[in-house]
């Protein structure tokens, strides 16, 4: 319909997605690297358990806890005798993750 009113669709959802990248680039540089779980942990709750918000909350915080806990593990082990701070580890996963859900949103 937006097609039909003489809207740029791919221009608007180009935009959009900026906007959106932006955003979430904005809440981690506040939070810090480790704010990637509160972005990466609901998305994944919600693809686990549907879109009922009484497991997805439940389910988020669990999997947040996990995810921070494989994040320190994986980082003492990966440069034996150093450590990778916890952040570095965590937006080595979230960022990916984020940048695929971007996109995934934006060809829908």
């Amino acid at each position: 319909m937006a097609k039909g009113l003489g809207q740029n669709t791919v221009v608007v959802k180009l935009f959009g997605a900026l906007i959106v990248v932006l955003l979430a680039g904005g809440a981690v540089a506040l939070a810090g690297p480790i704010g990637f779980v509160g972005l990466v942990a609901p998305h994944i709750a919600r693809f686990l358990v549907g879109p009922d918000y009484r497991w997805v909350i439940a389910y988020s915080g669990a999997l947040g806890g996990a995810m921070v806990v494989v994040a320190d593990v994986a980082a003492r082990i990966v440069l034996r005798p150093q450590e990778i701070p916890v952040g570095v580890m965590m937006a080595l996963v979230g960022a990916p993750f984020f940048i695929y859900l971007a996109r995934w949103r934006v060809r829908r």
